[in-house]
């Protein structure tokens, strides 16, 4: 009966993963704006880019937009360059590229990237968005990709508790075929949680709440200009190679 110990941790483990992910779903579905959700609202570039891909969405269709514009120069060897400092008429989200730049007017895209998605400016958008019912709110996303994360370490605790089980303990210790069923129990519980979640829960660990995504589906049925692709597709999108490779992560060019 050395099994028995081994089989109460996976029952734990699983008992307790499952609970927090319900838990998490429950805290995620509950409403943080004043009211329903403005199903018919028109969606501005930047607020389909933060549901379409989050912080990091907005400032890349900001850094495309300046780019197109001519305020900036995104180099194909990951550079960006100011060429119209002058914030007159600029949007709060240009003015945190510029400022991310720094005063030398030109910085590494990777490190105004980071830097932009974190301004002030962004964080703004995001909490309008959850105001209005439009995006979830972080700490609710990031509670169930946790919990999920949670679940699916259980299963595998499970699988790999009930093999060094049978095939570890020594002969007429481990768990015979009544007890591998009692393994499978647990398993059950967890797999069965993450194809209900990835029903019920899935929506919430996007960056757009269920009425949010109502929205973008609008937007991805209509015709698309070049700076609405970005906001929904990101820079895979860009029908220009050069751009489309001054922004993919990881490229490197002469300091």
């Amino acid at each position: 009966m050395l099994w028995v110990p081994f089989l109460l941790v996976t029952w734990v483990a699983a008992a307790a993963s499952c609970a927090r992910l319900c838990l998490a779903a429950v805290e995620a579905a509950q409403p943080v704006g004043t009211g329903a959700p403005d199903r018919d609202r028109e969606l501005t570039l930047y607020e389909a880019a933060f549901l379409a891909g989050g912080p990091q969405r907005v400032t890349d269709l900001t850094l495309v937009s300046m780019h197109r514009r001519r305020r900036l120069w995104l180099a194909h060897t990951g550079w960006a360059t100011v060429v119209d400092p002058d914030p007159e008429g600029a949007d709060p989200l240009e003015r945190s590229v510029i400022g991310a730049i720094g005063p030398e007017g030109q910085s590494r895209i990777a490190a105004v990237r980071a830097s932009a998605s974190a301004a002030e400016a962004v964080r703004a958008l995001a909490d309008r968005l959850v105001a209005a019912g439009l995006a979830v709110p972080d700490a609710a996303r990031s509670g169930i990709v946790a919990a999920l994360r949670n679940v699916r370490r259980s299963t595998a605790l499970t699988v790999a508790l009930a093999a060094a089980t049978s095939l570890l303990l020594p002969a007429g210790h481990g768990p015979d075929a009544r007890g591998m069923a009692w393994f499978a129990l647990p398993l059950v519980l967890t797999l069965g949680c993450l194809v209900i979640a990835r029903v019920e829960v899935h929506p919430y660990t996007r960056w757009a709440s269920p009425a949010g995504q109502s929205l973008l589906r609008k937007v991805r049925a209509s015709p698309r200009d070049p700076l609405t692709a970005v906001a929904i597709g990101g820079i895979h999108a860009l029908d220009d190679p050069a751009l489309r490779a001054a922004l993919t992560p990881g490229r490197r060019g002469p300091g």
